[in-house]
C-alpha cells in the first residue's frame, strides 16, 4: 500500500473529530471548571460498519456514498450507472489506494440490498458525547470499507495512537481525572459496529503498535461478525440462479472484487455437503461468483486474528431475528438456511438418534447470527436488527453503562422483544407482508410504517393478525422512497428495519450493471 493515502485518510478523520469538538465546546460544563461525576477521562473511538462511512472520489471531488436524500438512493440502486465508481480498480486491488477517501461517518439513513439498511451514527456519537469530558475526546474514524480489514486496521492503529496522545494533553483530560478512581490517565475505548469490530481487532495487532493493547481500557462491539456471515456469501451469489432485482445484482457486481466483503465471509463450518458441514473453500467462493484469491486472503487474515485479544471486551448482540446460519451450493447456485449445525466440546457435530446432523435455529440480528458475534461471556443480548444495534435506545443505554464505569456489571440479560422479517425491496403501491416471530399475543404490540422523507408522520399504523401461528401485518408504500418499519413490543422494545420502495416493475426492468 502506498503511504500517502493512508495519511490523508487518517488526517481527514482526525479533522472531522476536531471540527465536531469546536462546534460543541460551549455545551460542556468544563467551561465552568467542573465536570459531572459520571464522565470518563478516557478517549473514545467510534468505528462504523460496512457502508457506514461516506466516500468521495479524490480525483473529481464527487461524493460517491452516503449522500443525503432519498432520490439519490433510488437513482444509485435502480439505474445501471449508479455506484459504478465504487467498483474496485486494478490499481486498488494491487494496493495503490487514494482514489477514494472516507470523509465521515454516515449521517443519513441509507439502504443496501440484503443488508436492508444502514442507520446514521449521529445518535451513537451523541450518546458517547454525553459520557466524555470534552468533545475532543471523541474520534469518529471513517474508513474506505471496500478495502481489506487489515488495511483499515493499520490506519485505525495510527489514528487511535495520535488521538490518545492529543487527548492526554487536553486540559479537560486533567480535569476529568480528578474524580475518577485512582485518578488514572485516560486510555482508549473503542465503540465499533459490525465490520468496525473486525477493524478494531486488526488495529490491536501488536505488530502495528505494541503498546496500543495496554493503552486500551475497553472494546464495545455491536453486532460484529467475528466468525463471518452467510449473508456475505449470499451477496456474492446474487444474480446466479433465479432472477433477482437490479439493486441486488448491482451489489453483487460491486462486491465481487471487494476485499472488505470477502473478509465478512463465514469462517466457521457453514457449508452443508452431504452428511457433513465444512468450511467454505476458495473454490466454493469462485463457484458462486466471488474471488478465490480474496477468499484465501480473508481466511489467512482471520487465522492470524485468533490470537489477538480485545481488552475489556463487551459484546452487544442482536437476537430473535431470523438469520441465515448455513448454506448449500449446487451447480453454482446458493441456498441459505435459517438453521445451522452445532458442535460438541470435542468438535463433533450434535446428531440425532439416527446419527444424522441436527440443525438448530439460533437466530441473531438478521445479518449476523448470535454465536458469530460473541467472543467472550460478557454479552448483552437485545432483540434488534443489525442496522439498529448501534442506534436503538436499548443499545445506547448499554453503551452508556460501559463507558461510564470502569467495571461494568452489565445490563439485564435475556431475549425479550420479537423477531422482525420483512422484504428489503418493495414496489410502491403493491402490498407486502411483515412477519413477527416469538409473539404470544397481539394486545400491546404495534407496527408502523414511516416515510423517511417525512419522518414525523407515520404512513400507517398497520393491523396485525395471526397467520399460520405468526403475527403478520400487510403494508404498502404509497410512493417510491425509503421507509422504516417500526415495531414496539409490550415489554417496551423497539425493533426497526429500512425498506426501499421503487417504481412498479423498475427493479427488474433494467439491464444488469
Amino acid at each position: 500500500m502506498n503511504d500517502h493515502p493512508h495519511r490523508t485518510t487518517a488526517t481527514t478523520t482526525t479533522t472531522t473529530a476536531t471540527t465536531t469538538a469546536t462546534a460543541t465546546t460551549a455545551q460542556h460544563p468544563q467551561e465552568a471548571g467542573e465536570l459531572p461525576d459520571h464522565v470518563t477521562q478516557d478517549a473514545v473511538v467510534v468505528v462504523p460498519g460496512i457502508m457506514g462511512s461516506t466516500l468521495r472520489d479524490t480525483t473529481t471531488g464527487k461524493d460517491l456514498w452516503g449522500i443525503g436524500g432519498i432520490s439519490w438512493l433510488l437513482k444509485a440502486w435502480t439505474t445501471p450507472s449508479g455506484l459504478k465508481s465504487l467498483a474496485m480498480t486494478e490499481d486498488e486491488l494491487a494496493g495503490k489506494t487514494g482514489r477514494i477517501e472516507a470523509t465521515g461517518l454516515l449521517k443519513h439513513s441509507a439502504w443496501t440490498p440484503y443488508l436492508a439498511g444502514s442507520e446514521p451514527y449521529a445518535d451513537l456519537v451523541e450518546t458517547v458525547r454525553s459520557s466524555v469530558a470534552h468533545p475532543a475526546a471523541i474520534l469518529e474514524f471513517a474508513y474506505d470499507w471496500r478495502l481489506p480489514v487489515a488495511t483499515n486496521g493499520r490506519l485505525l492503529a495510527d489514528a487511535a495512537r495520535r488521538h490518545l496522545t492529543d487527548w492526554r494533553l487536553h486540559p479537560a483530560h486533567t480535569l476529568a481525572r480528578r474524580h475518577r478512581t485512582d485518578q488514572r490517565e485516560g486510555r482508549l475505548v473503542f465503540v465499533a459496529h459490525s465490520m468496525g469490530g473486525l477493524v478494531t481487532r486488526a488495529a490491536l495487532d501488536p505488530a502495528h503498535d505494541g503498546d496500543l493493547h495496554t493503552d486500551t481500557r475497553g472494546v464495545i462491539t455491536l453486532g460484529t461478525p467475528f466468525q463471518g456471515s452467510v449473508k456475505a456469501a449470499v451477496i456474492l451469489a446474487t444474480g446466479r440462479g433465479a432472477p433477482v432485482p437490479l439493486p441486488h445484482r448491482k451489489l453483487r457486481a460491486l462486491c465481487a472484487t471487494m476485499p472488505g466483503l470477502h473478509d465478512l465471509l463465514p469462517q466457521y463450518r457453514s457449508l452443508r455437503a452431504g452428511d457433513d458441514v465444512r468450511h467454505l473453500t476458495p473454490g466454493d467462493v469462485t463457484a458462486i461468483g466471488g474471488n478465490a484469491e480474496l477468499a484465501r486472503d480473508a481466511a489467512r487474515f482471520h487465522h492470524r486474528q485468533k490470537d489477538i485479544g480485545l481488552p475489556g471486551h463487551r459484546s452487544v448482540v442482536g437476537v430473535n431475528q431470523p438469520t441465515w446460519q448455513n448454506l448449500t451450493i449446487t451447480g453454482g447456485e446458493l441456498q441459505a438456511h435459517y438453521d445451522g449445525a452445532r458442535q460438541n466440546s470435542d468438535g463433533t457435530f450434535i446428531r440425532d438418534r439416527n446419527d444424522r446432523i441436527r440443525y438448530f435455529r439460533v437466530h441473531g440480528d438478521g445479518t449476523v447470527y448470535k454465536e458469530s458475534a460473541i467472543l467472550t461471556d460478557a454479552v448483552t443480548h437485545l432483540p434488534l436488527q443489525h442496522g439498529d444495534v448501534a442506534k436503538a435506545p436499548t443499545a445506547l443505554d448499554a453503551i452508556t453503562e460501559i463507558l461510564r464505569d470502569d467495571i461494568h456489571p452489565g445490563p439485564p440479560q435475556g431475549e425479550a422483544g420479537c423477531g422482525l422479517n420483512a422484504p428489503d425491496l418493495v414496489e410502491a403501491g403493491r402490498p407486502w407482508k411483515i412477519h413477527l416471530s416469538d409473539v404470544d399475543s397481539l394486545p400491546g404490540l404495534t407496527c408502523h410504517l414511516t416515510d423517511l422523507a417525512d419522518p414525523g408522520r407515520p404512513v400507517a399504523q398497520l393491523t396485525l393478525t395471526w397467520e399460520d401461528g405468526a403475527a403478520v401485518a400487510t403494508a404498502s408504500a404509497p410512493s417510491p422512497g425509503l421507509y422504516r418499519i417500526e415495531v414496539r413490543t409490550p415489554d417496551g422494545f423497539d425493533i426497526t428495519q429500512l425498506v426501499l420502495a421503487t417504481e412498479p416493475d423498475q427493479p427488474l426492468a433494467e439491464a444488469e450493471a
